[in-house]
């Protein structure tokens, strides 16, 4: 995706130029929408499922996991974000409460935009817009990838393919090889799976060099031979 290049104070948001990267919070910033910064916690929740739906969230630095619970309390995790990712925008397609429970898994720094001021720069403009709703398309084409793969791949090719989703290969041109520490736990949830069957596969993982551990959960591109290898 074709993002927005600095430009010089004279200029019209409308103007900037195109280059890689789409910097939110500075493109934000040019259009001078009302928005504010929240750091949260490892651990802390950003908001719970049912809470009212008031604002849209993008993540500018850390990790966020998006999950929900059935009836019965169990819990499934639907996505985990990074940086560069938005999250929450069900509150300006007419959700009035969460559908989901948000929570940092490492340290967070958040861009929170009202729900309001969101619906006005998305139509009042264009360029803003285009960037968003390519966002959201991208990220409705990573949702079916994952129904697929969790419908018709095994478990060991899911946990290598969610591996590299979260080092962010295929999204990034420099993928950040160390991801944040996610528990076997959470990465079961994932994938559908159980503890003990993620934790055969890290530790098989590890002693092949796909990934290893230093300071945290390192993964190596040769983890796609898994992904591709039928």
């Amino acid at each position: 995706m074709q993002e927005i290049a600095n430009a010089s104070r004279t200029k019209s948001p409308k103007t900037l130029t195109l280059k890689r990267a789409f910097d939110a919070p500075e493109f934000l910033g040019w259009l001078g929408v009302s928005r504010s910064v929240e750091e949260y916690r490892k651990s802390e929740k950003i908001y719970s499922q049912g809470d009212p739906a008031t604002t849209v969230m993008y993540v500018q630095r850390g990790a966020v996991k998006l999950s929900v619970v059935n009836e019965v309390g169990k819990e499934a995790v639907l996505a985990i974000l990074g940086p560069g990712d938005f999250f929450g925008e069900g509150s300006i397609a007419g959700q009035s409460v969460r559908m989901g429970t948000a929570t940092a898994i490492t340290s967070t720094t958040l861009l929170v935009i009202e729900k309001k001021e969101m619906i006005r720069v998305i139509h009042a403009e264009p360029a803003f817009s285009d960037r968003f709703v390519s966002y959201m398309l991208s990220r409705n084409i990573r949702i079916e990838e994952d129904l697929i793969d969790q419908l018709f791949n095994s478990t060991e090719k899911r946990l290598a393919r969610t591996l590299l989703l979260l080092a962010r290969y295929g999204k990034e041109p420099s993928p950040k090889k160390t991801i944040p520490k996610i528990s076997q736990e959470v990465l079961a949830e994932m994938i559908g799976t159980t503890r003990s069957r993620v934790s055969f596969f890290m530790n098989k993982f590890r002693k092949l060099g796909f990934i290893h551990y230093n300071g945290g959960l390192q993964v190596h591109d040769s983890l796609l031979s898994v992904v591709l290898h039928d």
